[in-house]
C-alpha cells in the first residue's frame, strides 16, 4: 500500500526531496512560535510543583504545571472492561460519522495524567477523520510499573478487535498517543504482532514519543525545555522500568524488531528534547520494511499541539488528516 504525503496535505511533513534541516533550522521558527515560547518560559518561572506524587498527579490533570487539559465534552461516556489486574476504564467519544476508531493512550511520563483530558483534541479527530476515540485510564508507576500499563494497553487492543464491530459499527482501527503514550502504543503493536494479530490496526500517530528509555543524544543535551529536563526524564523512565534494563526492547521499542508494523505518522517539535526519539525511530521503522511519515514543527516544544497558537492547531490537523488519508486509502 502506498500513501502520498500529498493526501495529508501537511507543510510540516517531510518530503523525499526536502532536507530535514529546513525544519529543523531556527530560521524555520516563525515569530508567533517565539512569542507562545516565551509565554510558556514565563508562566512555568511562576509555577511550584506541589510536594508528593498524589498531589502532583491532580496538578497535572487539572493544567496547572503548564500544559493545560482540554474541557471534558459532555458527548464522552465511559466504559468498564475487565483488564488482567481488574477493571480498566474507557472513555469513549463517537462522532457524527463513524469511519474508524483511534485507541488513544494518554502521556504523562507513565506516572501521572489520565484518559479525560485530551477530549478537545479527540473530538476533533472524530469530526476530521470520522475516528471513534477510545482512551485508556491504564495503572501508572511506580506503583505499578512496567508491564502494568502496557498489559493494560494490549487488553484494550484485544478487545476492540473482538468488538469495536458490534460496539461501533467499524473494525478500522488505529492506536496513538503522547509522549509516554506513543512508547505503549508501540509497544501494544508489538504484543499484538507477537501474538499474531499484526494487521489488526492499520495506522498509528506517534506523537513526540519516548522510544529509547536510556534516553537519546536530545535529552542529554537539553538546558532550559519546557517540561521536560534530564533530570524528570530519568526519573519517568526509572519509575516505569522498575530495576528493569532501559535498553530492553519490551521497554525501549527503538531497539525491538520492528517488521510487519502498520503505518505510522511521527510528529514531533524541533524544541522538544525527545526528537532525536522520532527521528530515529522514524528510520527503523523505514528500515523494518514499514510506512511511515515524519512530521517536524519548527520550534515546537515538548506538548505543542496542547497549546494556543499556529504550531498547535497544524500539529492535530496532521494527525487528523493523516487518519483520514489512511482511512480513506484502505476504502478506495
Amino acid at each position: 500500500m502506498t500513501l502520498m504525503p500529498a493526501a495529508m496535505d501537511n507543510p510540516f511533513l517531510l518530503s523525499p526531496d526536502q532536507s530535514l534541516a529546513s525544519l529543523t533550522s531556527p530560521d524555520a521558527i516563525t515569530a508567533s512560535t517565539h512569542a507562545m515560547n516565551a509565554a510558556v518560559a514565563k508562566a512555568l518561572a511562576a509555577i511550584t510543583p506541589p510536594e508528593g506524587l498524589p498531589a502532583l498527579r491532580e496538578a497535572y490533570v487539572r493544567g496547572e504545571l503548564g500544559l493545560p487539559t482540554a474541557p471534558k465534552s459532555p458527548r464522552a461516556r465511559t466504559l468498564t472492561i475487565e483488564g488482567p489486574a481488574g477493571p480498566i476504564g474507557l472513555r469513549i467519544l463517537v462522532p457524527d460519522e463513524v469511519r474508524g476508531v483511534y485507541l488513544h493512550i494518554h502521556g504523562g511520563g507513565w506516572i501521572v495524567g489520565s484518559n479525560d483530558t485530551w477530549d478537545e483534541q479527540l473530538e476533533y479527530f472524530g469530526r476530521e477523520a470520522g475516528m471513534v476515540s477510545v482512551s485508556v485510564d491504564y495503572r501508572l508507576a511506580p506503583e505499578h510499573p512496567a508491564p502494568a500499563a502496557l498489559d493494560d494497553c494490549v487488553a484494550v487492543a484485544s478487545w476492540l478487535i473482538e468488538n469495536a464491530e458490534r460496539e461501533f459499527g467499524t473494525s478500522w482501527l488505529s492506536i496513538g498517543g503522547e509522549s509516554a503514550g506513543s512508547n505503549l502504543a508501540v509497544l501494544t503493536l508489538l504484543r499484538l504482532r507477537d501474538a499474531g494479530k499484526s494487521g489488526a490496526f492499520r495506522a498509528a500517530s506517534l506523537l513526540y514519543g519516548v522510544f529509547d528509555l536510556s534516553l537519546t543524544p536530545s535529552v542529554f543535551r537539553v538546558t532550559g525545555a519546557p517540561f521536560i529536563s534530564l533530570e524528570a526524564m530519568q526519573q519517568f523512565t526509572g519509575a516505569f522500568a522498575g530495576g528493569r534494563d532501559l535498553k530492553d526492547p519490551a521497554l525501549s521499542p527503538l531497539y525491538a524488531d520492528l517488521h510487519d508494523l502498520p503505518p505510522a505518522l511521527f510528529s514531533v517539535g524541533s524544541s522538544d528534547p525527545l526528537l532525536d526519539d522520532s527521528l530515529f525511530m522514524f528510520m527503523r521503522w523505514q528500515a523494518a520494511g514499514n510506512l511511515a511519515h515524519l512530521a517536524v514543527y519548527p520550534g515546537g516544544t515538548h506538548g505543542f499541539n496542547t497549546l494556543n497558537g499556529e504550531l498547535a492547531a497544524a500539529g492535530n490537523r496532521g494527525v487528523a488528516k493523516f487518519l483520514k488519508a489512511m482511512r480513506t486509502e484502505v476504502a478506495g
